[in-house]
């Protein structure tokens, strides 16, 4: 028996995939055994490239000694102890890394292990610093439609993807919706040359209508994962810090995907130019080394908790991991001495020209995103903006693109949450022979999409 199949009946009989479905077969089952740079190989020695950084985290690419050396020296020297009452060397000086690199007064640091645990832990902390400041009713959030904010049951609710919630109602009361910036599917803004910024208006639309004495936070990506890279507005930030001013909302920038340099900045919220009063981040921390998250708070959110000897009562065993911590710190030396942030600043413009020179394919409707993070929306008819039904949508994703792709050897997001995208967000080491090897491989794919799905 090969190892690719042993490994592959052992998978289809114990693996539990996330977000998969147990299919009762091993054929399709690739299993990913090694990594050097932007490319990965299965045990099959079949080579893909990484257009995913394996879920918008492997920042540096893959194979990088110094990170892997940075882990096995922490583990020989302190391989765990909480950061419950203690402190250790690693999670200190990571705290103090993260605090000097984020914007304003963001200067305390509350490390999760994951980027779900960071939304729950900053709703959590908005709740109680409003019950400190004697408000103890502003318990809801607002977040945008379709948006994905994680999968505890505190971010669940306050994700905007119906389809991955309803088997787990109810949940969390609280949660409020408004629009996404969908600039491609809006009727205004399709007439209008000039966003109305209505996607912002409805913010305060929202704290009007449900109380503003009731509403804690608003949860807004920089750039919008789920839908597809939705790309705020000019003026989007600006106002939305202002409504949250104006009614003592707390603005939370979520940016599990977008910081550590996935738009070119260290945070998302530089590139746009906004000052949140939390940061929730995870991902691209370590560049996928070691599983490590963070929330990240102003003096204003902290001030309650300061010598006043109130504690946030929350907490997670491996959060602040020595481990991981000191694979973050060696990730963001890395960061600095190969001068990551100006590479993505510098290379966007010809990752984007790549992706736009397949606008000639019929099947696209539209190419969205910023630096290094990029949806490209599918439609039937592009001169009407008609997109497929259930049926087609799924004949098309996963029952030809996303094993076609596969087989071309490119790895990327075949997704309908919303409508119907192909998502990139390559390794921040990228350059124009990844995005040349990227798109090559895209245009024949959607090129037989298009003769599959009788275009």
């Amino acid at each position: 028996m090969s190892e690719h199949r042993r490994l592959a009946e052992l998978a289809e009989r114990h693996l539990w995939g996330h977000f998969s479905v147990l299919k009762n077969n091993i054929d399709g089952t690739r299993v990913i055994e090694r990594g050097q740079g932007c490319h990965v190989w299965d045990v099959e020695g079949n080579r893909y490239l990484d257009g995913l950084a394996g879920l918008f985290v492997s920042q540096l690419g893959h194979g990088r000694p110094e990170l892997a050396r940075a882990a096995g020296d922490q583990a020989a020297t302190l391989g765990y102890f909480p950061i419950w009452t203690y402190g250790h060397p690693m999670a200190i000086e990571l705290a103090a890394k993260l605090a000097e690199l984020a914007p304003g007064d963001l200067n305390r640091v509350f490390f999760t292990t994951g980027g779900s645990e960071a939304v729950e832990s900053a709703w959590k902390l908005a709740r109680q610093y409003f019950k400190l400041k004697g408000q103890p009713d502003r318990v809801k959030v607002i977040s945008r439609n379709l948006a994905y904010h994680g999968t505890t049951m505190g971010a669940l609710s306050i994700t905007g993807l119906d389809s991955i919630k309803t088997m787990f109602e109810p949940l969390v009361p609280g949660a409020v919706k408004v629009p996404e910036t969908n600039h491609y599917r809006c009727p205004t803004c399709q007439e209008d040359p000039h966003c109305t910024l209505h996607a912002a208006d409805a913010i305060e639309e929202a704290i009007l209508r449900e109380g503003p004495e009731t509403i804690a936070a608003v949860f807004l990506e920089p750039v919008q994962n789920a839908g597809g890279c939705f790309t705020p507005p000019p003026g989007y930030w600006a106002r939305v810090r202002e409504i949250c001013d104006r009614y003592g909302v707390l603005l939370v920038s979520d940016e599990v995907i977008c910081a550590f340099g996935r738009l070119g900045y260290m945070f998302g919220c530089e590139r746009y130019g906004y000052q949140p009063d939390m940061i929730t981040c995870a991902k691209g921390l370590t560049s996928g080394y070691a599983p490590l998250g963070a929330m990240l708070v102003s003096d204003k959110v902290a001030e309650p908790f300061v010598g006043t000897g109130e504690s946030f009562l929350h907490g997670i065993t491996f959060a602040g991991h020595p481990v991981s911590c000191a694979v973050a710190l060696a990730n963001l030396k890395v960061f600095e001495d190969e001068k990551i942030l100006e590479h993505v600043r510098t290379n966007e413009p010809a990752f984007r020209a790549a992706l736009d020179d397949l606008a000639d394919l019929p099947i696209i409707g539209d190419i969205r995103g910023a630096g290094y993070f990029y949806g490209i929306e599918l439609v039937k008819d592009r001169t009407d903006r008609v997109s497929f039904n259930d049926e087609e949508r799924e004949h098309l994703l996963r029952g030809f693109l996303s094993n076609r792709l596969l087989e071309l050897g490119l790895i990327c997001r075949a997704d309908d949450r919303g409508e119907p995208v192909i998502q990139l967000s390559p390794p921040l080491i990228a350059g124009p022979d990844e995005f040349d090897e990227i798109t090559s491989k895209l245009r024949q794919a959607l090129t037989e999409a298009m003769a599959e799905v009788g275009m």
